[in-house]
């Protein structure tokens, strides 16, 4: 294009083809239509119009959902010295986790008898590359371990814990991907392994397979400090990096298979396993005993390396090694069949598992008696010296022990069989008796384990069989009861996991109510299941015992996915526009199989619906008459309290009930009173002539305030104690409520404070005094909160002091450290002004003491119990935030420019007094464009709310702050705390609508009026306990729910289903039980409950269903709202398929005791009904039924189901003439003999009378067709009716008549096509091997004809479409993780006249692509908003990941494109990216093969364009003003990809 259009497509719209006016019909483009299978049919040509300038398609990637497999899990010191950590990496994230042993149980099904050990996540980061290896040291000085992350192809980063901002910082980076280090090598399939010395001498990355990088670590020692001089500065912690070319120690040290460092050496020693000549198991006969090992000892002074330690013709399968722990050392080889241990100078003892290693290996082995498994897959870590522990790939749990005679010599193993548990990918120990397995195939587990010496060998016969322990009868296992309390979920009976049907879902207590069936016991079920122990005589053994404490949700691998209507929608929203949709995934594998329902928004379930006009606020208040009544009676006995409560669940329970509502409006106050049913108080102590301004309870719940604009009332129940008109000179705008305090705030920014004390006549009540803080009023306050600390993070004192005190404190009774909490905050200045500081002040809620027990210090050895302490923070207009601490007003933090944002809040109150009005005159100036602080909030939550956050809403902008400790300020009397700011994507601008306000405000009268503003309706609403989860509900134009649970991670989730919401309180009621009101903008009082079926605490709310058995494909039907689901299970395989002229028949293979057969997959397909998710009951005996009609179809052996989709065929039956079936296609393979051969399926689910009792079974499979085809079938899709199948190397198109298939068309086609998608008449193919082809069917002729193909060579492993307006891109994922954009342009030049695709864009996603989807922008029905024409056209296109991840990609326009990638670029050099890794680079095409095409590009990262929104201020006008444009711009452009992929 010329540089003139350029410029003027900036300023106007594009010119378009037909003269600029759009055709009539293109704005109403998607129709969504049942019949087509719930999928979205645009409209338009394959070839645009030739218009200039549109020959592209641009694209913004997002990640939607983090991935949640794990990889890699080291236990080290991350944060400090005092605590060790859990460090967890799975693709691109890291996350760092602490082990607590006091977690709250929430509602989740904890029993109280359950395990307390929890994770706590405690930090979590981003990488722009994927973590490749990982390991841990303690650099020398440093107060903690750093990380050592290795990256493709040749990356080294060290990162450690940055104490100051709480975030990671890079120490060093390693980058050694020269060509000359490649040896000429194109492509590079070796990982970048990291391995250090156990005593953090040196550590090595070995690269390319054949060069190993060795970083020396500085050491400190005596001659060391004394070189250096003062005036040096701090000395690097590392040496220079050296190669070795490995293959220089030995010329056959090739194919390194795995190395470690050896324990007990003076020197660094590496120990190397590697297979000089390789072989394969079909060459065992002629090559056997490829694997060696070499030592070699590392002297990094001198940089030589002298081989100490060799040994060669070891097994052939070889796959890890393991070094042993001193005092015993050395090493254990695992092979896939047998396990060797190697010591120097001590005869190598083997021993064989199973009896594949007769004739395969001539290395001496011995047969362990009692074990018949394979390692292969297996992971392994040392729990002692002398035991390991093994999770096999099948996920069965083997405590190993290493028997040693006197000397070093390993002399015999004994394998235990502990438990079977998740699929393993990577396994450390924590700190003794736990033990971490993460997994990608998953939940990842915390296990604790418990060992129990065996007093004497049991009865030999028993010891086969596996004793299943169900529920905490610990039987014959051997072990303590208690150990098995989680485990009332085991199997039932002693049958192992093959013979039990795996969709046997009806689970102990499931059966009964399933909406409530929790979600965490859904996923936690039979995550474990223990085996009694085995006999041994001679040496005494331990057996062990694990148990589930904890685990870690994945939704990963994600294989497929389907979009689906959810079962249960209240009707309030049942026609909304949007429809509301669901994502199911087929997710996990082999046992750990499972479907998870995603959905992204919450949508409560709404009890009922007052109409509510003119309401502005509102809140619930605890009436605590019965409490009285109860304490009154206490002395009488329990007898009344109980009959009291024969409803109620619990009595403390029943104190939390919201016993009063008070809405208030522009001029009066409803107060209703909430028990059996809601009713209006007429008379009552409650002020309702004006609006009010806060209602709360305070008094440990016992007593009401509520404040009016005038003053504020005490009541107790309905009646009021007293009432304190409160005259500021101007009303009271503001007010923060904590225990025993209540602050307020009049609307020129005075603040004034009252305190709930004991009647000084010894009377049992309470009243208010006032008490005015000594604070400065320079500026005038604009925002100001309350907050109760019990975390302990809140102090003055630094940690160290902290710590002597308390230990000396601690032996008080508990009564007495209650009274001593309180009487300790009281100073003298308090003393003089209120006499009597003892019973002055109000005591601290009951159930305070218990709650607060959580350490200072990080060690959980020291209980200390946490005094309350109570915190004001004041915000001003010339952007100050302080923070006082309570009663006395002492000044303890300080923040200047509050309002723009900073990453990291740091204190600068120290020697603020004296300067204050020299700050004031500087600060002036500044004034004018600092925005302002409409409200805060501080609030701890989490854990025991040992978390505390920071909510600010800044003009047009939310801002969240963690609170974390910082203790190295030399001031001796501020807060030990500093705030880091948390990224989020809420959006709080609104349309600007503000003008005519401002209008009314001049006509009103008088100047003085115009600057008295409304009482603001507080948009940070916390919450204790809706459902079990406690949080903050965020209101206003984009609400949202904010919460954390023990599990320490922040959520976000978004409720957009009931539009803008005005304001929310919580609501616990008899006939809302830990529910939630809340009122939207057509003043619709909602009273709501949060639906339990999902887990709140995950990136998206799911819904985990297991199914114990591998899925493949879920497809929806959208005539009967039901899925359809394949799955199979693994069975012995003995026979083997010979043919015999032209009949085959099956030879029985018999084996030794000691064989383990091949398994095979055995598929079967199933209809699950999302109103239980269980799978519509079946008996799986299909001889009752008709064969051809039944609820679970099952293959035959050996047949694999290759495809399976929802297909709308023509029909006669419906209006439209189409009609939605499921289509299958299967593949039978039976060896390279046989020829292979598949079925097509075609079934339709019916509608049955359902079985009494059981509603679910009104839905049935009826099979329409099912004929064997002349070769497999590999790929299925509909096209204009017709079914169109990849047949072997031909595509046929079918048409269905009389439930059988006519032939219409074929096609030749490629390799082996295993994808088919189409639109309109078109048809999208997918080679394993060459890219995709594009297919026209064309009706009158009847003619199936290529249309364009890509020539080049590509392994796709997935296709879709990308819809942008009139033009149609082909999106690819392939092997390398890209995503590929193709388009069919035949004016193009390169394209040879359309018979070759083009590649438009290009973009690497790092995860591999397997499920696609396209739904149309959200929110393009609204006419009213010009913004969405842009969007009218454009289909969002949504994949899944096998990480576990989601992302999208969304198609935008060109200027749109063009402002964003300056962004882009400017952003990649401005922010320092975590482990110094560059953004630019991790998202450039990934390609192995040497290509002749450059990248293209054109796909933005919105990831990298997210961190704009993490800027401050001033950083967004800087980068702003660098490329031209302004930051409400860009705000404006990030944030509609947001709103316009907001779907479900």
């Amino acid at each position: 294009r010329d540089r003139g259009q350029h410029g003027a497509a900036l300023s106007q719209p594009l010119p378009l083809g037909n003269g600029g006016r759009w055709r009539a019909d293109s704005h109403r483009c998607f129709r969504w239509s049942a019949a087509a299978g719930g999928a979205f049919r645009p409209r338009f040509k394959l070839r645009g119009e030739a218009r200039p300038g549109i020959g592209r398609m641009y694209a913004v990637y997002r990640q939607t959902h983090p991935p949640t497999g794990i990889e890699f899990a080291i236990y080290c010191s991350f944060f400090s010295n005092t605590e060790r950590n859990l460090v967890v990496a799975g693709t691109s994230q890291l996350q760092v986790y602490r082990l607590i042993h006091d977690a709250e149980s929430t509602v989740k099904g904890d029993k109280p008898s359950g395990r307390k050990e929890k994770l706590e996540q405690m930090a979590s980061f981003s990488l722009f590359g994927n973590v490749m290896s990982i390991a841990s040291v303690q650099l020398a000085g440093s107060k903690r371990d750093a990380l050592l992350l290795s990256f493709k192809d040749a990356k080294l980063s060290v990162v450690e814990y940055d104490p100051g901002t709480h975030d990671l910082k890079t120490l060093s980076l390693h980058y050694f991907e020269e060509p000359e280090l490649k040896d000429g090598f194109v492509q590079n399939i070796h990982i970048p392994l990291v391995r250090v010395d156990p005593d953090g001498r040196c550590a090595v990355m070995l690269i390319y397979g054949t060069q190993l990088v060795v970083l020396p670590f500085r050491r400190d020692t005596l001659s060391d400090e004394q070189d250096g001089v003062m005036g040096e500065g701090q000395k690097s912690s590392f040496l220079p990096s050296y190669i070795i070319d490995v293959r220089e120690l030995d010329e056959k040290l090739l194919n390194v298979i795995d190395m470690q460092f050896l324990y007990g050496y003076y020197e660094p020693t590496l120990l190397i396993l590697f297979e000089p000549n390789q072989t394969w198991p079909g060459r065992v006969a002629v090559r056997q005993d490829t694997c060696s090992i070499v030592a070699i000892s590392l002297n990094i002074m001198q940089k030589v390396h002298p081989v100490i330690w060799s040994l060669s013709n070891l097994p052939f399968d070889c796959t890890q090694a393991l070094a042993v722990p001193k005092p015993i050392g050395g090493v254990v080889i695992f092979a896939i069949n047998s396990l060797l241990y190697l010591n120097q100078s001590v005869p190598p003892y083997g021993v064989s598992l199973n009896s594949l290693t007769n004739g395969t290996t001539s290395f001496p082995l011995r047969i362990q008696d009692g074990v018949k498994i394979m390692l292969d897959c297996a992971q392994a870590a040392f729990v002692s010296y002398d035991k390991m522990v093994i999770s096999l790939k099948g996920g069965e749990i083997y405590v190993l022990t290493l028997i040693t005679d006197g000397m070093r010599s390993v002399r015999a193993f004994h394998f235990d069989k502990a438990a079977a548990s998740v699929l393993t990918t990577c396994m450390t120990t924590l700190e003794p008796g736990f033990l971490f397995l993460g997994s990608r195939l998953g939940n990842s587990l915390l296990l604790r384990y418990t060992e129990k010496l065996q007093e004497a060998p049991m009865d030999v016969g028993k010891d086969r069989e596996k004793q299943v322990v169900e529920g905490s009868q610990g039987g014959n296992s051997g072990c303590p009861e208690d150990h098995f309390t989680t485990l009332t979920r085991c199997k039932r009976g002693t049958r192992g996991l093959e013979e039990e049907p795996p969709n046997k879902k009806k689970r102990l207590d499931l059966s009964a109510g399933w909406i409530a069936g929790d979600v965490a016991l859904l996923d936690d079920m039979d995550e474990i299941e223990v085996y009694g122990n085995e006999a041994q005589s001679g040496t005494q053994l331990a057996t062990y015992s694990f148990e589930v404490c904890d685990s870690i949700l994945n939704i990963g691998p994600c294989v497929n996915a389907s979009m689906g209507e959810p079962a249960f929608l209240s009707e309030e929203f049942q026609n909304n526009p949007e429809p509301d949709l669901e994502i199911v995934v087929c997710s996990g594998y082999g046992k750990n199989g499972a479907l998870s329902v995603l959905q992204r928004s919450i949508r409560a379930q709404v009890v009922t619906t007052f109409e509510l006009p003119g309401c502005h606020d509102m809140w619930t208040v605890i009436a605590s008459e019965k409490k009285d009544e109860v304490n009154a009676k206490d002395q009488t006995g329990e007898g009344e309290k109980a009959e009291k409560e024969t409803k109620e669940v619990s009595p403390e329970e029943d104190v939390k009930k919201h016993g009063f509502l008070i809405l208030s409006r522009e001029d009066s106050t409803m107060i209703l009173q909430t028990g059996q049913e809601i009713m209006e108080l007429d008379a009552s102590g409650f002020a309702t002539q004006g609006p009010t301004i806060f209602a709360g309870n305070i008094g440990d719940n016992k007593y009401i305030v509520q404040v009016s604009p005038l003053g504020i009332r005490l009541l107790e129940g309905v009646n009021q104690l007293h009432f304190i008109p409160v005259d500021l000179g101007s009303p009271i705008m503001h007010c923060a409520v904590c225990d025993p305090y209540v602050v307020i705030m009049s609307g020129e920014g005075q603040v004034t404070m009252f305190v709930l004390k004991r009647d000084t006549y010894g009377g049992n009540t309470h009243r208010l005094t006032m008490q005015k803080p000594q604070i400065h009023m320079l500026s005038k306050v604009i925002a100001l909160c309350a907050y109760r600390d019990i975390s302990g993070m809140f102090t003055t004192e630094s940690r160290a002091s902290i710590v002597k005190e308390d230990s000396m404190k601690g032996s008080q009774s508990e009564l007495e450290t209650m009274i001593t909490n309180i009487s300790t905050t009281v100073d003298d200045e308090e003393e003089m002004l209120y006499g009597e500081s003892g019973s002055a002040l109000f005591s601290p809620p009951k159930e305070e003491p218990s709650r607060a027990s959580v350490p200072v210090t990080e060690k959980e050895t020291s209980h200390l119990k946490m005094e309350p302490t109570n915190w004001c923070m004041l915000v001003r207009e010339n952007g100050v935030m302080e923070i006082y601490q309570l009663p006395d007003w002492r000044l303890v933090f300080l923040v200047k420019n509050f309002p723009v944002g900073q990453r990291v809040l740091v204190d600068s109150s120290s020697g603020q007094h004296m300067t204050q009005g020299e700050i004031k005159k500087e600060e002036y100036a500044r004034l004018t464009e600092m925005p302002a602080v409409r409200e805060v909030l501080l609030v701890g939550l989490g854990n025991r709310q040992t978390r505390p956050f920071l909510l600010v809403h800044v003009e047009q902008e939310l801002l969240i702050y963690e609170a974390f400790s910082y203790d190295a300020q030399q001031s001796q009397n501020n807060l030990k705390v500093r705030f880091k700011k948390v990224p989020h994507n809420i959006n709080f601008r609104e349309k600007k609508v503000k003008q005519s306000k401002k209008d009314k405000k001049v006509e009103s009268a008088s100047g003085e009026e115009q600057v008295i503003p409304k009482a603001r309706v507080a948009r940070f609403r916390f919450f204790e306990d809706i459902s079990g989860y406690s949080g903050v509900f965020i209101c206003g134009p984009s609400p949202h729910w904010l919460f954390m649970t023990s599990r320490g991670a922040l959520r976000l989730h978004p409720m957009t289903v009931d539009g803008p919401i005005e304001s929310f309180a919580p609501f616990h009621n008899v006939n809302c039980p830990k529910g939630f009101l809340y009122f939207n903008k057509q003043g619709d009082l909602r009273i709501s409950v949060l639906p339990t079926y999902l887990s709140y605490d995950a990136p998206w709310p799911v819904r985990k269903i297991p199914l114990r058995c591998t899925a493949h494909y879920v497809s929806y039907h959208v005539e009967t709202k039901v899925y359809a689901v394949t799955t199979s299970v693994t069975e012995i395989c003995n026979r083997i398929p010979k043919m015999t002229g032209e009949d085959k028949e099956f030879e029985n293979v018999e084996r030794d005791d000691r064989y383990i057969y091949p398994m095979l997959e055995k598929f079967s397909i199933q209809l699950i009904s999302p109103v239980s998710w269980e799978a519509i009951p079946n008996t799986r005996k299909l001889e009752e039924f008709d064969n051809r009609r039944g609820e679970v179809i099952d293959m035959e052996d050996w047949e694999h189901v290759t495809c399976m989709k929802t297909v709308s065929l023509r029909s006669e039956e419906t209006v439209s003439g189409l009609k939605g079936y499921i289509a299958v296609g299967t593949c039978l393979t039976q060896g390279e003999e046989v020829t292979c051969r598949g079925r097509i399926l075609i079934l339709d689910v019916i509608e049955v009378v359902p079985e009494p009792g059981q509603p679910l079974t009104k839905n049935k499979f009826k099979v329409l067709y099912e004929k064997e085809q002349k070769g497999p079938v590999t790929a299925l899709c509909n096209c204009n009716g017709y079914l169109v199948s990849a047949i072997g190397q031909k595509i046929f198109l079918w048409s269905l008549k009389d439930n059988d298939l006519t032939g219409m068309a074929f096609i030749d086609t490629q390799l082996y096509i295993h994808q088919m998608i189409s639109v309109k008449n078109f048809i999208m193919a997918a080679d394993i091997m060459k890219s995709v082809s594009i297919l026209r069917y064309q009706e009158e002729s009847k003619t199936l004809s290529l249309v364009s193909r890509d020539s080049k060579l590509l392994e796709v492993y997935s296709i879709e479409f990308m819809v942008d307006n009139s033009q149609l891109g082909f999106l690819v994922s392939d092997r390398e993780m890209n995503l590929l954009v193709y388009m069919y342009q035949p004016e193009a030049r390169e394209s040879y006249g359309g018979t070759r695709l083009l590649r438009r864009a290009d973009f690497n996603v790092a995860a591999q692509v397997n499920a696609f989807w396209r739904t149309p922008c959200r929110g393009i029905m609204d006419v009213s908003n010009k913004k969405n024409l842009a969007w009218e056209n454009k289909h969002i296109t949504w994949f899944a990941t096998l990480d576990g991840g989601m992302g999208l990609l969304l198609p935008m326009q060109e200027k749109t494109y063009r402002r964003l990638l300056m962004l882009q670029n400017a952003l990649i050099t401005m922010i320092p990216h975590h482990a110094g890794l560059n953004p630019k680079a991790f998202r450039m095409l990934h390609c192995d093969r040497r290509a002749l095409q450059n990248g293209v590009r054109n796909i933005l990262d919105g990831e990298l364009l997210n961190k704009f929104l993490y800027l401050s201020t001033m950083e967004r006008s800087e980068l702003a003003k660098k490329i031209g444009t302004t930051p409400d711009m860009i705000l404006e452009d990030v944030l509609e990809i947001d709103r316009v992929t907001a779907h479900f």
